[in-house]
């Protein structure tokens, strides 16, 4: 009886050791959140910066301190190589303080998430068109401001990536005997505005890519 008791108490001293670590992590000021969050930035443990971001966001909705810490997400992961979680926190980004300076800067930032997250042009024929599209239309949207310049550098690599990948189906379709497959691609080739001649290929698409 008495081993019994011993073990109930030791088992009440467990639980209420757990519960006090657990009522630590909740009820914070916005401030402690967010230098968690930024100290596993820091250390790249990104899925510990996700969790305090999150109690952030869920017990200080209205915190000054979200937006920088939006962004500062986007970027940790996008320095990462975790593109499609930094386009996931630039979305939230934009739909919380969506004016037109935000808007313009967090949708630049997207286009380089996507534009970063090439590896191989015969692998992302897709990535490539939704990028292409995607700089387009920012173009329309914004017509000019600061970020133009980057967009349009980015925007000419894809289109070039894109000639020549287009080029590289139509010799694999005439390989194959596809004749009409081969034409429609050799159309695209055709009305492009870049030439043959003004495309150096490189050996590493991503490096040629990435390193402007």
């Amino acid at each position: 009886m008495k081993k019994q008791a011993v073990c109930i108490a030791t088992l009440a001293l467990l639980l209420a050791g757990c519960s006090s670590k657990n009522i630590s992590e909740y009820n914070k000021p916005d401030i402690y959140w967010y230098q968690k969050m930024v100290r596993y930035v820091s250390t790249s443990d990104l899925d510990k910066a996700d969790e305090y971001f999150t109690s952030l966001q869920s017990e200080h909705f209205s915190s000054p301190l979200l937006k920088e810490a939006m962004l500062i997400m986007a970027q940790a992961h996008m320095d990462n190589e975790e593109y499609l979680m930094a386009k996931y926190y630039l979305d939230e980004f934009i739909k919380r303080y969506g004016n037109d300076k935000n808007v313009a800067f967090a949708k630049f930032l997207k286009i380089k998430a996507s534009f970063l997250a090439f590896r191989n042009i015969n692998r992302d024929q897709k990535l490539l068109q939704d990028t292409i599209a995607e700089a387009e239309s920012y173009k329309k949207e914004f017509i000019e401001n600061e970020y133009m310049p980057m967009v349009d550098t980015m925007l000419t690599k894809l289109y070039m990536a894109e000639y020549v990948l287009n080029e590289e189906i139509v010799a694999l379709y005439e390989r194959r005997g596809k004749m009409k497959a081969a034409k429609i691609y050799r159309e695209r080739v055709k009305h492009s505005w870049l030439k043959k001649n003004e495309i150096d290929v490189p050996t590493n698409w991503y490096d040629y890519l990435i390193n402007w």
